[in-house]
């Protein structure tokens, strides 16, 4: 079976899974019977200043009568003293000895305090430091969180001083709440970090209760913005991922990424993993099924490294980054077309309502093979749906729409005509890019219809 043994910036796991610093890691019971089921390290939970919790604490996002497709939090770091922290953290480590325990903190941002809490968990005998610089929620009023991981400088200038002050790794944790995650990730490189993790929670609100108009997580009848987590962040993260892995300075600098953000099944891990992810770390899942998901983790991310051929987890780290690309360089040549197999077709006519009200109007609904008007068909007989290929504009949204496997694919068509990106014409025929004119008569040009 494919090593899954993990290497993070000198931390040592025998897998790439780690809990990420949530409630599944607020003590040393939780985690010792995590790592007794699998788990291949720890973040603990926050440990920083004092603080009070809430009651509710947590709202949910629940879509199809499917319970957390996400979940929104208030809670805050861990509400226990940091001393029981420490004590317990020093415990877990000394059982533990193969297991990555990695520390989250947050304190007020001042050098003396960031000395000391880095010396006291250097001395509880952790692997490695996590700063965390994205709670959206109860700390960024404090100047601490997201208002640190939000302001580049800030971001550097702490970080600088950890890492003046650490002999471990210092991991930055990125929040997701800016316009851009690439100058914080660059304040950490320029600090001299070790590491990078990404995503912290989302702010959001997940709902609200139409007959109370209460928010939730209702505190009290009061509500307000929490971090958002969960299934539905997922593809929020893979993007965050993905612009960091792709970075130049990033990949340069040569620090792992440990990647987090709906990571509930090793399908999930393994798409964290190509985009440059050296461990992926996983909350939500935990907390709504229980530690045991780690056999499928690792199971699941192992058969599939053997089934492409690697003996090593870190042979696919980063995979697919050099994928990523930019709009300008698509190749506007590249043609596919929607194919619907009528014999897996069940005539539900979902493909036919999005293209027709949704999109570009290119299926037709058929009977006999004959176009027939839905409006006015009075027949008993079910339509057939089928593609008007010179109309179709390659847009995929028909078998997104559809409820059964493999009935529309997109097939590719031969290109007619040679390939070019949008970047290409902006250098070669730029009248083309400010003229409406311009453009049409090039589409004449090169056979593209005007739909």
């Amino acid at each position: 079976m494919a090593d899954l043994t993990t290497n993070f910036a000198g931390v040592v796991s025998p897998n790439p899974f780690w809990l990420a610093s949530a409630p599944p890691t607020n003590s040393a019971y939780q985690i010792n019977k995590a790592f007794e089921y699998g788990w291949g390290g720890a973040v603990w939970k926050t440990i920083g200043d004092p603080v009070l919790n809430v009651c509710n604490r947590y709202g949910q996002f629940e879509y199809g009568h499917r319970r957390l497709i996400a979940i929104n939090n208030v809670e805050l770091i861990s509400d226990r003293p940091i001393e029981v922290n420490l004590k317990e953290i020093r415990e877990v480590k000394k059982l533990w000895p193969d297991r990555a325990v990695v520390v989250s903190a947050m304190v007020s941002s001042n050098e003396a305090a960031w000395r000391k809490v880095v010396q006291q968990i250097e001395d509880a005998g952790a692997d490695a430091i996590e700063l965390n610089y994205g709670c959206p929620h109860g700390m960024s009023e404090r100047g601490m969180g997201a208002a640190v991981g939000q302001v580049p400088e800030y971001c550097e200038m702490i970080t600088g001083w950890v890492t003046a002050a650490a002999s471990i790794p210092v991991i930055v944790k990125l929040t997701p709440n800016v316009t851009n995650i690439i100058p914080p990730a660059h304040a950490a490189v320029n600090a001299g970090a070790d590491g990078i993790s990404l995503i912290n929670t989302i702010n959001s609100i997940t709902g609200v209760d139409l007959d109370s108009l209460e928010i939730f997580p209702n505190v009290g009848g009061k509500g307000s913005h929490g971090g958002y987590a969960g299934p539905a962040a997922r593809p929020i993260a893979l993007h965050m991922l993905s612009q960091v892995a792709s970075d130049p300075k990033v990949a340069a600098s040569g620090i792992p990424i440990s990647g987090m953000g709906g990571i509930e099944t090793w399908r999930d891990a393994a798409e964290f993993l190509v985009l440059g992810s050296t461990s992926m770390q996983v909350c939500t899942a935990v907390m709504h099924y229980g530690f045991r998901i780690i056999h499928e983790l690792c199971d699941g991310l192992s058969n599939w490294l053997d089934e492409k051929g690697a003996g090593a987890i870190s042979e696919f780290v980063g995979k697919s980054v050099p994928r990523i690309g930019h709009f300008g360089d698509f190749d506007l040549s590249f043609k596919t077309v929607a194919v619907i197999d009528e014999e897996k077709c069940i005539q539900c006519n979902l493909c036919y309502v999005a293209c027709d009200e949704g999109a570009h109007q290119c299926i037709d609904l058929t009977k006999d093979g004959v176009r027939v008007d839905p409006e006015t068909y009075s027949g008993a007989e079910l339509l057939q749906p089928k593609v008007r290929e010179e109309d179709c504009v390659g847009c995929d949204l028909c078998s997104l729409v559809c409820p059964v496997d493999d009935c529309i694919t997109m097939e590719e068509r031969p290109r007619e005509r040679d390939s070019f990106t949008w970047n290409e014409l902006v250098r070669t025929r730029p009248e083309v890019t400010t003229d409406w004119d311009a453009m049409v008569a090039f589409r004449r040009e090169v056979g593209i219809e005007i739909h």
